[in-house]
């Protein structure tokens, strides 16, 4: 009696992952390590399909070896990934850019903000307002405001109309 395919498909839709993985072992003739439902069920249902209608003609089977032999194919596993982290240039030789838009160290950015005078120096590696250091300018702006916004912008520093 022929297999109808379509049959079998509905009834290995109902099937849970573990059932899947036994099937897949009758009809390959081997485990498998996936427990994806639906590519368990597209292969099964692949290879029920070959075995009921007919695998590959022979021509078709040389082409597809033709293919795979003129494939760049890896030929070697890739490395195992290691839990060393990559060596670091030293830390003299890296210069952290500055941002072009920022006055030179030790300048003071001023503006009034609802009636009150607001004054920030600009550090190296920083930015210091009322005795604390913030490492952005959106960070002293933030702390000032209450709410998040841009540090350039507030202290209007970016664009036309800069006051620099």
């Amino acid at each position: 009696m022929p297999l109808n395919v379509h049959h079998e498909v509905a009834r290995l839709q109902r099937l849970g992952a573990q059932q899947l993985r036994a099937r897949y072992a009758e009809v390959f003739g081997e485990t498998t390590p996936a427990h994806n439902k639906a590519w368990l069920i597209r292969r099964i249902a692949w290879r029920l399909q070959a075995l009921a209608q007919g695998d590959l003609s022979q021509r078709a089977q040389r082409r597809a070896e033709e293919l795979a032999n003129d494939a760049d194919l890896r030929l070697s596993p890739p490395r195992p990934r290691t839990n060393t982290p990559p060596v670091a240039e030293p830390a003299a030789a890296i210069v952290p850019l500055r941002d072009r838009r920022l006055p030179p160290v030790g300048s003071v950015l001023a503006r009034v903000y609802r009636g009150q005078s607001v004054q920030v120096r600009v550090l190296a590696d920083g930015f210091e307002y009322e005795g604390r250091v913030y490492l952005s300018l959106s960070a002293v702006a933030q702390h000032i405001t209450g709410t998040h916004c841009n540090g350039f912008l507030f202290f209007k520093m970016t664009g036309k109309g800069s006051e620099r």
